[in-house]
């Protein structure tokens, strides 16, 4: 027996191009889902990898207005558009990606009984901390919620603390994945002592800290040579202070690429490096590295740490001091290198997408299937009750 396909409706507000690890976790998610007929609505220009990733794409035509004194103009146009899309489409669930952002906004207003898993990334939960418009918006779209679905243990506290407690039992936990049959280790490793060939990959800005991978590389006493790759409003000034650090022969700076090239050149180097001092949601891009044979020196955050868990080698987030006695010490002892090139690789192999999809696609069935469309209609969606009892999908 055949069972039908779920419907879905999701979307991110943004061009549909792999331009950040939330874009390319959703571009793979929804190829890897089950059973499913998904519909992405997005922005212009779309990438092939969207094409083949969701049955239907749509591009929002609403000009965006993300803050200032036309937001709520803005959201209230947004809403317009997505509820006349969802009459048309009508599907069995919406995905609500990025908690309290514009789209999830219009989605949440306009879903009536359709039930709504919204799905946390990371930076609309420090947006929220920061703004009350912001903090309202997540409040909600979470009071809409059927089910609240973060990677991590942390970023799950941090939601449940925003939102007052009041929707605890809404939280599911599912850790996100890569495309782990993609990946490819380096034949021989670099085996001896010495200088290392690092790589940083990201986007250039404050959060993400990389000046202080580049200022480390002065104060480490092997000669290290760091590639960064990314693009962000903090790329000149990462130049400027590299040319000021007497560094230009040992930092070398590329654009952001694509998936596809990033992965291909990831092999190349000996050794990875973290350097995100604010919240990271998941760290995406450390799995990448793992899975490629990279051991990852990391900025020991709470969420990155439940990543790695011991795979990886720690140092305190924003210290260039100790960050370069830790590349040295992964320069010196090969042994210890590889005993985390091992570790690495095993602890990739725990986060495959085809799992986060499997899990995405049971909670939705739960969430459609537990008489939540006749329980809709007799409340209004910001007082919907949870439908996903504690806070782990099995």
């Amino acid at each position: 027996m055949t069972t039908k396909p779920l419907t879905i409706l999701t979307g991110i507000n943004r061009p549909s191009q792999p331009s950040s690890g939330s874009m390319t976790l959703v571009g793979d998610l929804y190829r890897a889902m089950p059973n499913t007929h998904s519909t992405f609505l997005g922005r212009t220009p779309v990438h092939q990898m969207w094409k083949s990733a969701f049955d239907r794409l749509i591009p929002l035509s609403t000009t965006k207005q993300p803050q200032g004194p036309g937001f709520d103009t803005y959201v209230d146009e947004l809403t317009q558009e997505v509820g006349k899309l969802i009459e048309q489409i009508r599907p069995d669930a919406i995905h609500a990606q990025n908690v309290g952002f514009a789209l999830s906004l219009a989605l949440s207003r306009t879903a009536g009984t359709i039930p709504i898993i919204s799905i946390a990334h990371g930076p609309e939960v420090t947006a929220a901390e920061r703004s009350k418009t912001e903090h309202e918006a997540v409040l909600e779209v979470a009071g809409a919620s059927a089910a609240i679905v973060t990677p991590t243990s942390v970023l799950a506290d941090r939601i449940d603390r925003l939102t007052g407690h009041r929707f605890t039992n809404r939280i599911v936990i599912i850790p996100w994945g890569i495309r782990l049959d993609d990946a490819h280790v380096r034949d021989q490793p670099y085996a001896g002592s010495g200088p290392l060939s690092l790589v940083y990959a990201g986007r250039l800005d404050d959060n993400k800290s990389t000046i202080t991978a580049v200022e480390s590389l002065a104060l480490t006493d092997q000669p290290h040579h760091l590639t960064v790759i990314g693009n962000g409003p903090l790329r000149e000034h990462l130049e400027q202070r590299t040319i000021e650090l007497g560094l230009r022969d040992r930092v070398h700076f590329d654009p952001f690429l694509p998936r596809a090239e990033l992965w291909h050149r990831l092999p190349n180097f000996d050794a990875f490096v973290f350097t995100t001092k604010g919240l990271e949601a998941f760290g995406l891009v450390l799995i990448e590295a793992q899975a490629h044979g990279l051991p990852v020196v990391y900025s020991d955050l709470p969420g990155v740490r439940e990543t790695l868990g011991s795979a990886g080698v720690p140092y305190t987030p924003g210290d260039p001091c100790l960050l370069a006695v830790a590349l040295d010490e992964m320069g010196e002892n090969f042994h210890r290198r590889r005993a985390v090139i091992k570790a690495a690789l095993h602890n990739a192999r725990r986060y495959n997408i085809t799992a986060t999809g499997r899990q995405l696609h049971e909670l939705t069935l739960r969430v459609t299937s537990r008489d939540l469309r006749s329980d809709a209609t007799k409340r209004s969606a910001s007082s919907r009750m949870a439908a996903v009892p504690g806070r782990c999908l099995p």
